[in-house]
């Protein structure tokens, strides 16, 4: 007799999605099943959802017991078909693993799309307007308008940001700046012209040409053997004097040691990160403490709406992998 199909999931997504997950499969039997259930049984499980409260506070380099739990029965079960997971990057470790066995992995690209390129958009404006150098007078008590030559901020109008990537959180990051006024260009796998007039495109081998002319570095693109390190010494030595870095995509994109030194030798006008080489953030790396940094704690894309959108393609995916219908957002 044929065992129902199992689940991976969360209790609490267990609890607010069983009705709509009968609604997809219909008269097919079905087992929903937390880790802690698969592992008391020894059960194999077909399918996975990684939902963001499975992950909770973990990061790729500092795993709770939860999500350990889950890549454990995972590991375990023999022939897992598909996961879901709740990010649109697909960079941890167990990914390519499972990709290794054969298992479809599809991602949640798009869900946080509006949600990081708004927090993106807010890092540049707090750094265009000099809200660090302000918030810190605030602490000190101290009136100090930004008045005078030295202190006067920049227009944004007329300025150049450099987007590296063009997925849905690039395109997104891209409309907003070019509503400020500012020059865009866009850098991807292919040079060919995206579809936004008066932007222009280059490829990755074209970064180095653009950088000298960017007022703004803005990294929204996947962690892949091309652009891991792309931000190195050389690239950071290129850009103008106070240029300014926004890093929504991932840590390792930038070589970060050469980011600090740029930062501490004023090279750089300023950084907004959001994601760094090593997720927490250790107590002791100088970002912390420098004056014209913004240091978030990989947080650009959390927002109420999200747990929502990501169910939605969870279950638009499970509509498909029930109907043999190819999935959407796969990685490779």
């Amino acid at each position: 007799m044929t065992r129902p199909l199992r689940i991976l999931l969360s209790a609490e997504v267990r609890q607010a999605l069983a009705p709509a997950i009968a609604g997809v499969l219909g008269p097919r039997a079905f087992e929903l099943l937390t880790a802690a259930e698969a592992e008391a049984a020894q059960a194999d499980v077909d399918l996975a959802f990684i939902s963001r409260d499975v992950t909770g506070l973990s990061t790729k380099h500092v795993l709770t017991d939860g999500l350990q739990a889950f890549y454990a029965v995972l590991r375990r079960s023999a022939a897992p078909q598909w996961v879901h997971i709740h990010s649109a990057g697909a960079d941890r470790p167990i990914y390519p693993e499972l990709r290794a066995r054969g298992v479809q992995v599809t991602t949640s690209s798009g869900a946080n799309a509006e949600v990081v390129a708004q927090t993106a958009l807010a890092g540049l404006l707090a750094l265009a307007r000099r809200f660090p150098q302000l918030m810190a007078a605030q602490q000190a008590r101290l009136w100090a308008p930004l008045v005078g030559e030295a202190r006067a901020p920049r227009d944004l109008a007329g300025q150049t940001a450099v987007v590296v990537g063009w997925g849905p959180i690039g395109q997104r990051l891209g409309a907003f700046l070019r509503l400020l006024g500012l020059r865009l260009v866009v850098v991807r796998q292919s040079p060919a012209p995206v579809e936004a007039e008066g932007v222009e495109t280059v490829s990755f081998a074209g970064l180095s040409a653009v950088l000298p002319r960017a007022d703004w570095l803005l990294l929204a693109c996947p962690l892949t053997a091309q652009t891991r390190g792309l931000v190195n010494r050389a690239a950071l030595a290129a850009l103008p004097a106070g240029a300014c870095l926004v890093n929504v995509a991932r840590g390792e994109v930038v070589v970060e040691s050469d980011l600090i030194e740029a930062l501490q030798d004023g090279r750089l006008g300023g950084a907004y990160l959001d994601v760094f080489e090593h997720e927490p953030l250790g107590r002791d790396s100088p970002l912390w403490g420098l004056a014209n940094v913004i240091v978030t704690p990989h947080s650009a894309g959390h927002s109420d709406g999200n747990h929502r959108r990501v169910c939605e393609l969870f279950l638009a995916n499970l509509a498909r992998w029930h109907a043999g219908q190819p999935l959407q957002h796969g990685i490779a």
